[in-house]
């Protein structure tokens, strides 16, 4: 008989970790190939583990509600001839390692036991004494390059949530190097006073006061998500917005005149939304600077051109569902796709690696009758374009015989762009191409 790991795979470009949600087998059940043994969560969906063979699953290596890094063993299943034998063997062995915790039931002390002694020797644990979660990197580096908990616990995390990440560790160590000043943990005398301020550190939030007919009701875990991922963005990036306002005339007519023929024959609806997906693909072959990334320093240029499109679901949330090469596909191949991922969006049967790879986000919030908006950029893209309502206005027409007034379809358009690596000129110039592509829509279009 022998056993495989079994890894929390890789379910996208900018996925690192996943939460467990539920265990679908059990310790010592027989699993077949690709059939589901765990249910894991990203940052936006849900969705299910198969097993690589067939064989038995021999020992569960994480719990419900463990945050797991992609590439962490999740589990032992035994493949071969022996598997029962070997499966119900596996249990009995499974009491021994509960004994861990037990020598560290008091962290605090623990932690000031081994700051006065050797830094190297202090056990880096998974959650800090303040309930820190510390990723098995940041652990990692934090063991080798001498960085006791109480010094983990005093770094301000950069991270989802002010988790600790691997350039947090590494820029505290920078620093340390150079002199800079030693966290408590580097206190002769230290003591269990000196780690309390850790602990207490949410206190400095502002107290929110609480009614006697207010309803307090806890965040379900897509918005938690959601709202991590927000101050991330926002925390990360430097946001810059830009506006145009852009005559969608000839677009408004054109779909009103081609809408039910196009739908018999496409068997697909005509939203505004492809035209807009259209015209910004268009736009980022010309300036390719805002499809980018950063890395540290280093800017990472995507080739590829694909487009997010923020969707609404019933419960509130949001969630972005990518149309990958959008520059590819015509027209027809737009609205098909976008009318497929927003469908089947509203229905949670995305999977990851649709919500995942891309490159730039549209978020059209005029469909709540908003006029414009200042959308927050989805990491680890540089920018974002809200499209607002689309609404009956007089404006100026310019002909070749003088300018005159008339009522035309007008809408705003917002960029918001990450300042670090695109400038006004870029980011001004990106979304008013944008809007000359909606402008100069053709009337006469074949569908």
């Amino acid at each position: 008989m022998s056993q495989i790991e079994l890894l929390l795979p890789k379910m996208g470009e900018s996925v690192a970790e996943a939460t467990i949600i539920k265990w679908v087998k059990k310790e010592g059940e027989a699993v077949k190939a690709d059939e589901p043994i765990i249910e894991i969560a990203t940052d936006k969906v849900d969705s299910e583990v198969p097993s690589p063979e067939d064989g038995v699953l021999l020992k569960c290596l994480v719990k419900e509600g463990d945050v797991v890094q992609v590439g962490q063993p999740i589990a032992l299943i035994g493949t071969g001839a022996s598997t029962s034998t070997s499966a119900s063997a596996a249990p009995a062995a499974a009491p021994a390692a509960p004994a861990a915790p037990a020598a560290v039931s008091s962290p605090v002390a623990h932690v000031e036991a081994a700051a006065i002694t050797d830094p190297l020797a202090v056990e880096v644990l998974k959650n800090g004494p303040s309930g820190k979660f510390y990723s098995p990197l940041v652990r990692n580096i934090a063991k080798e390059e001498g960085v006791s908990m109480n010094e983990l616990e005093s770094i301000a995390g950069s991270g989802q949530g002010g988790r600790v990440t691997k350039e947090d560790v590494l820029a505290f160590i920078a620093n340390r190097s150079k002199g800079g000043s030693a966290p408590v943990a580097s206190a002769p005398a230290a003591s269990t006073a000196s780690v309390a301020p850790v602990a207490a550190a949410p206190a400095h939030k502002p107290a929110v006061f609480v009614g006697a007919n207010d309803e307090i009701v806890e965040m379900d875990r897509m918005r938690k998500l959601i709202a991590d991922h927000m101050v991330m963005s926002v925390q990360t990036s430097p946001h810059v917005t830009s506006y145009v306002e852009a005559d969608v005339t000839n677009i408004v007519m054109w779909r009103e005149k081609v809408k039910k023929t196009f739908e018999q024959k496409h068997k697909t609806k005509l939203t505004f939304t492809p035209l807009f997906i259209e015209a910004v693909a268009r736009a980022i072959k010309d300036f390719p600077g805002v499809n980018v990334s950063i890395d540290g320093t280093k800017i990472i240029y995507r080739r590829d051109i694909n487009v997010g499109m923020a969707a609404a679901l019933p419960s509130g949330n949001l969630i972005v569902p990518v149309i990958k090469n959008a520059d590819q596909l015509n027209l027809v191949g737009l609205a098909s796709k976008v009318n497929d991922l927003a469908d089947r969006a509203r229905a949670n049967k995305l999977s990851p690696d649709e919500i995942q790879g891309g490159t730039y986000t549209l978020t059209n919030v005029g469909t709540f009758g908003n006029v414009m908006g200042t959308p927050i950029i989805n990491q680890p893209q540089v920018a974002i374009l809200a499209v607002g309502a689309i609404r009956k206005k007089p404006a100026v027409i310019e002909t070749p015989y003088g300018d005159t007034l008339g009522i035309r379809h007008m809408m705003f358009l917002s960029h918001s762009y990450d300042h670090r690596v695109v400038d006004g000129a870029l980011g001004g110039s990106f979304v008013r191409r944008v809007a000359d592509y909606l402008e100069s829509f053709d009337l006469d279009r074949e569908i």
